[in-house]
């Protein structure tokens, strides 16, 4: 035998037995299995195979090495980790029969939520009613042929719906993601359902739609994640009726976080491109509770996160549910498209018709600096007529807006839009340029800095029918004759130490302006 047969069969016989040993260890290689990583072959049975023997053996890490490996729905089992290497990419294949695509399932019925919401199987990795389960590694996941939407398949045309989300969780606890990249990720990056014990830890999105929806879940950590997401939202938590009830997400934690809306793609390979037009409300990449809110929201923080280039901060009930005791501090925001702050309840109420308008209450917002901020509204906080938002508080807050408003959309009045999509577009411009509240009950703000870049004829700062209202140290930078101040039903003032502005403490007011 020649001396190059010898040591290749004397390699192999090695790799053989890394691999044995390895496996004996509870690592279960994918390539052992049949999946080639080449870019070209469809990987997903192999992959497949590789899960559920480590299943079989109770459990493992299945490892993609180096490769891209194209694949359709990938199953989770429980006590599995998948470990994405670094050189790694999993690939959503192109949506053909033989992808081996899952159909969304036929179980959930309700008429409250959108598809991507209550469909959970048409996705590139799904998993439901498993425990400890994880996805590590710096590898990447790549949604390329994942839809935006529910569109049907056009080549096939078969009439259930395409995939379209590349993580999707349901009914799963002590559940880890943490480390890898997503490219392109569908309707939804990520969505985790009814998903508790939850780890989301370090990972960068670059994405054509949301980044992560953490709808109806328990004890949630979210850290250190980068959310570029130019055309939804960034992270957003939900608590919708895709589980045909009500549940509230509750205790979550999210820090340390970034968010973005430059181009597609951009964010990922660092060129952080501005060149494509969203029209008047510009790149969305924000954090946001709702759209979807049936359940509630409770006992939530937010700390040390970064608003780049995207719509600002935005707290909304709409649907029925109680968004309350929530902390939102340090928060730095640039470049921000729309309202930087935004804190809504109202009654949309897409829910089943015995459900009534929800509530809002205890909040508190400080630490926030926001630069080169939209001209066209304000913070932007409201309830509704007989639904006041309650017991809010924000302090320590520094807006820098464009400014340029006129001295006729100072005498806008703002709809009430009850029954709307909660969006700050959809208010249009408001007759304050830093902050507009009305419908609050027991508001405190305290240390609050309004400033414009291009002179602005409306006042700094409008109240609209607010029970209990506690101001000090509010300055608003206003041209001469303009007022800092329009107080409009307000009762129970006490308004002290604030620049260029007399204490006031009085028990209504019908209209002033200060």
């Amino acid at each position: 035998m020649k001396v190059s047969a010898c040591l290749k069969m004397a390699f192999a016989l090695c790799f053989a037995a890394s691999v044995a040993a390895a496996q004996g260890k509870g690592i279960y290689y994918v390539t052992n299995y049949g999946a080639k990583g080449d870019g070209k072959t469809i990987d997903t049975k192999s992959i497949n195979k590789a899960i559920d023997a480590a299943a079989t053996a109770g459990g493992g890490t299945v490892w993609f090495p180096a490769g891209s490996y194209l694949s359709g729905s990938i199953h989770l089992k429980s006590n599995i980790s998948l470990y994405i290497d670094q050189g790694a990419t999993i690939v959503a294949a192109d949506y053909t029969p033989e992808a081996g695509y899952d159909k969304p399932e036929n179980v959930v019925t309700n008429q409250y939520e959108d598809f991507g919401h209550r469909h959970w199987h048409n996705s590139l990795i799904w998993g439901e009613n498993l425990h400890d389960v994880s996805i590590l590694g710096p590898g990447l996941l790549w949604g390329k042929g994942l839809e935006r939407t529910n569109r049907i398949n056009k080549m096939t045309d078969e009439t259930f719906m395409n995939p379209n989300k590349t993580i999707a969780l349901y009914k799963c606890h002590n559940v880890i993601l943490r480390d890898f990249s997503i490219l392109h990720g569908g309707w939804f990056g990520i969505l985790a359902t009814a998903t508790d014990n939850l780890t989301i830890d370090n990972l960068k999105m670059d994405t054509n739609r949301d980044g992560m929806d953490v709808d109806c879940c328990w004890n949630v950590r979210i850290s250190n994640c980068s959310v570029n997401s130019p055309e939804d939202d960034g992270i957003c938590l939900k608590s919708s009726y895709g589980l045909n009830t009500g549940r509230a997400t509750e205790n979550v934690t999210i820090t340390n976080c970034q968010v973005s809306g430059y181009d597609e793609g951009s964010f990922l390979d660092g060129t952080f491109k501005r060149t494509i037009d969203y029209g008047a409300d510009g790149p969305t990449g924000r954090i946001k509770f709702g759209t979807e809110s049936n359940g509630g929201f409770k006992n939530i923080t937010i700390s040390n996160c970064v608003f780049s280039y995207c719509r600002g901060l935005a707290l909304e009930t709409s649907d029925g549910a109680l968004l309350e005791d929530v902390t939102i501090n340090n928060i730095t925001m640039r470049d921000i498209t729309n309202s930087p702050i935004f804190v809504r309840l109202n009654g949309r109420m897409r829910a089943p018709a015995t459900d009534t308008v929800g509530a809002l209450r205890r909040v508190i917002i400080s630490n926030v600096v926001c630069y080169n901020a939209d001209p066209r509204q304000g913070a932007l906080i409201s309830g509704i007529p007989g639904h006041d938002i309650n017991d809010l508080t924000l302090s320590n807050i520094r807006i820098y807006f464009k400014g340029g408003g006129t001295a006729e959309q100072a005498k806008i009045v703002v709809p009430e839009l009850e029954k709307e999509y909660p969006e700050p577009g959809r208010f249009k411009e408001t007759p304050s340029y830093g902050f507009f509240v009305r419908h609050v009950n027991d508001l405190k703000m305290k240390d609050i800095e309004v400033h414009y870049m291009n002179t602005d004829q409306r006042p700094a700062f409008m109240f609209d029918s607010i029970t209990g209202a506690d101001l000090e140290h509010l300055r608003g930078q206003h041209p001469s004759g303009v007022p800092t101040l329009v107080l409009n039903k307000v009762n129970g003032l006490a308004l002290h130490n604030s620049p260029n502005i007399a204490d006031t403490k009085t028990d209504h007011i019908d209209h002033k302006e200060l």
